[in-house]
């Protein structure tokens, strides 16, 4: 079960998550323990977050190694606001590409765009991962930076 902390309620946090558009940026280990740094796209359901990938991309590497992720979902300008935490992550093939084509409808607005094309082309194969968050902190400054 996720423990949540911070300015936001869970229901405000699902808000929050689900209104912005902004890529989840997670911190996974990589074989030699140091940290990796990557920026994806998500969409939060079911109190956990889902993004798809390329298969072959390191940060897949990264997970089937080591599942233990850091994430943070947080606005570039302010009022800064956001939540970070950690979790685990799980990975599961993309068939149909299904979570990809949401989230490129979700980021780009719809499908039809080179990068789309290109993304959902037949040869490339996607893996959902899928990360379970454990604790989640939400900050807001709002307040103090209006």
């Amino acid at each position: 079960m996720t423990k949540f902390s911070g300015t936001w309620s869970p229901e405000e946090v699902e808000s929050f998550l689900r209104e912005v558009t902004i890529p989840i940026r997670i911190a996974v280990h990589r074989p030699d323990e140091s940290l990796w740094m990557v920026t994806l796209w998500y969409r939060y359901r079911d109190g956990s977050f889902e993004c798809a990938t390329w298969a072959n991309a390191d940060v897949v590497r990264y997970l089937r190694n080591d599942s233990e992720i850091s994430f943070d979902v947080s606005t570039n300008e302010p009022p800064y606001r956001g939540v970070r935490g950690n979790g685990v992550a799980s990975l599961s093939p993309d068939r149909g590409k299904q979570v990809l084509e949401s989230l490129i409808v979700r980021y780009l607005g719809d499908t039809d765009s080179s990068l789309a094309t290109w993304l959902l082309e037949d040869e490339r194969e996607e893996v959902r991962i899928r990360i379970q968050p454990e604790v989640v902190y939400s900050w807001d400054y709002s307040d103090r930076m209006s």
